[in-house]
């Protein structure tokens, strides 16, 4: 069967692996699927390394870079990252050094870390320039409308730029910056999304945009685990589909052991949308982790201080939970969307690809028989 996005970006069936993880985007992309890195919290020299792996295992498979490049860089260079983390209030130090005291971990593996050096605001750019070193078949912005550089760095490789949007007013603005692939995800996804559902998200966008008089492709996102799901998004007018939860139960993912476990003994009420990880809402597996904010009382901090205080925190616990720590397993938790409780094992990334395949086919013949 012929894809629109196929000719694009040269997959064989259009189901995009949005991952942190190198050895799910080689996976999905050896299976016929089209593989996504998310590259945010890579240095250039790491993502360098990353692609370079990637080439040299996904056989002459397409693949993608997903890289973060502010609208607005302002960040002031005089002020050190030990300055920011010296911003976090003591409350806040406190409630996660008493977090880690009571699951019996360390309190120094914990603390938050900063540095000598101002934060990179050229680092979206510099992650850029590296991955058009390299055979990439699509560039996506995680967040934001893409910034004209990124556009034209683009068009000058002969790259479709993607970008990510939560609403039909945010479609619209990529859609005048001249993206070239619109990926709306709903607010069933994890991590950061937005609070509209992706059954009404998709064809509102797709609308909007052939309202505007622009051809241009939608990929569907949020929750969506299946691939008689994602013949439904296509049937309401997607081009294919972008998924990122799916994949975090396999073997191949970042995700610990201990995680994988949890998501799929979990159902679809396990997540919840929390500042209290990033300092903006982000849809989580529900743990004792939000439990313990909730009762402490403390709203969240804004970007970036939130992440500096949590992200030494979780790392620790799950280092503990991997060791048996039964505590830290239960504070353990990790960005995944509602469609989780659609993920029965841990099955692994081929598999899964071929499993949208087949379901694919089949949720398109079930609705020619209902129609017939």
């Amino acid at each position: 069967m012929p894809f629109k996005m196929t000719d694009m970006v040269g997959c064989e069936f259009p189901l995009f692996a949005f991952s942190h993880c190198r050895d799910v985007v080689v996976a999905a992309s050896r299976a016929g699927g089209f593989g996504v890195l998310g590259a945010v919290s890579y240095t250039p020299e790491e993502l360098e390394h990353e692609l370079k792996w990637i080439d040299d295992h996904v056989e002459g498979k397409p693949y993608g870079v997903d890289v973060l490049i502010p609208e607005v860089q302002a960040v002031d260079q005089s002020v050190s990252a030990d300055a920011i983390v010296a911003q976090i209030p003591s409350e806040y130090r406190d409630l996660t050094a008493k977090i880690l005291r009571d699951a019996g971990v360390s309190e120094e593996a914990g603390k938050p870390r900063g540095g000598s050096q101002a934060p990179n605001t050229s680092l979206g750019q510099e992650l850029l320039e590296v991955s058009f070193n390299h055979p990439v078949r699509l560039i996506a912005n995680a967040l934001g409308t893409a910034p004209p550089e990124m556009i034209a760095a683009g068009k000058k490789h002969g790259i479709p730029v993607a970008a990510l949007v939560g609403a039909k007013e945010h479609a619209l603005k990529q859609v005048e910056a001249g993206v070239d692939i619109i990926v709306a995800q709903g607010g069933e996804g994890g991590g950061h999304c937005g609070d509209v559902s992706t059954v009404v998200l998709i064809p509102e966008v797709v609308h909007a945009i052939k309202e505007a008089g622009v051809d241009l492709p939608v990929l569907a996102a949020g929750g969506i685990m299946t691939g008689e799901q994602m013949a439904g998004m296509m049937a309401m007018g997607a081009a294919g589909a972008w998924c990122g939860s799916v994949w975090l139960a396999s073997p191949e993912a970042e995700t610990t052991p201990v995680f994988r476990e949890k998501m799929v003994a979990a159902g679809s009420r396990d997540t919840i949308r929390s500042k209290h990880r990033t300092g903006k809402y982000s849809r989580q597996l529900k743990s004792k982790w939000h439990e313990k904010w909730d009762e402490a009382g403390l709203r969240a901090l804004p970007m970036p201080l939130m992440s500096l205080l949590s992200e030494p925190v979780m790392r620790a616990l799950d280092q503990a939970a991997v060791s048996g720590n039964a505590q830290a397993q239960a504070l353990s938790s990790y960005w995944v969307g509602q469609g989780l409780g659609l993920v029965e094992d841990q099955r692994g990334v081929g598999t899964i690809v071929q499993d949208f395949k087949t379901g694919f086919a089949r949720g398109f013949e079930g609705l020619a028989e209902a129609v017939g």
